[in-house]
């Protein structure tokens, strides 16, 4: 089992000779706006992919299968829908099913709690896209849970700290967390994704995982860069088992 980051949520896992795509959003640089009401001009992704665009073009026939943590356009945009094959199989949240089969997609499957797809065991868990009436606002998220024999990784997704995660961390005592930062927010309200405290929070928690933060410095809207994150991980003398990793690289 390995895990490539490309730009913000988009990951490769490859696992038992399958490759499994999470989030692709595909865009060029500056290619949409800026999201609503966050306070920011600077158009997204605010960084191009890792990857060229001819790169690209040989990825998408080695991938197997899509995986959606759930469908805002930073996770799920329209290049990704026109450039993926509309028969390929594709995971998603039960929430998100209608929409993506309106994309086009024929073998789209939900998943409610388990599933196992190639021997690949994959678990949905819950979280939440922020607080109040925002985290109301930014509707229903999941994080996925995916293990092969004695590998393991847990994919939060687009979550702050809270109950849910907590929940996952107990029942699956993952070895391996990825973590949605960068505190992106509105101009009004509370981060919606976690921030460098609730990544600390986690790492407290877990203290025998190895953490890897992603989704940074590609929107707009997010307020914390690598090297804040960096820096915090450093002064609580983590940064032996969590890493902030540049786009295009391995995680593990």
């Amino acid at each position: 089992m390995n895990l490539q980051l490309l730009r913000n949520a988009t990951q490769v896992l490859r696992v038992n000779g399958k490759n499994i795509l999470i989030d692709p959003m595909f865009a060029p640089k500056y290619f949409y706006p800026p999201f609503e009401r966050t306070g920011t001009e600077v158009r997204i992704p605010t960084v191009d992919l890792p990857i060229t665009e001819q790169e690209l073009e040989l990825l998408i026939p080695t991938i197997d299968a899509v995986l959606l943590t759930h469908i805002h356009p930073d996770h799920w945009d329209q290049f990704a829908k026109e450039l993926l094959p509309k028969d390929i199989t594709l995971f998603c949240q039960p929430a998100d099913i209608a929409a993506v089969i309106q994309d086009g997609f024929s073998r789209v499957q939900a998943i409610e709690e388990e599933l196992i797809w190639n021997g690949i065991q994959i678990n949905r868990t819950g979280g939440q896209h922020g607080v109040g009436e925002i985290g109301k606002m930014m509707g229903v998220v999941s994080g996925y849970v995916i293990r092969y024999e004695q590998e393991m990784v847990y994919i939060a997704g687009d979550t702050i700290w809270c109950e849910e995660v907590r929940s996952a961390l107990d029942l699956y005592q993952p070895e391996r967390i990825v973590l949605n930062g960068g505190a992106a927010r509105f101009v009004v309200g509370e981060p919606i994704v976690m921030d460098t405290s609730d990544i600390l929070k986690v790492a407290a928690y877990m203290p025998a995982s190895k953490i890897y933060v992603v989704h940074l410095e590609a929107v707009s809207h997010a307020s914390e860069s690598r090297d804040f994150i960096r820096t915090a991980l450093a002064e609580e003398d983590l940064s032996e088992r969590c890493f902030v990793p540049e786009d295009g690289r391995f995680l593990f």
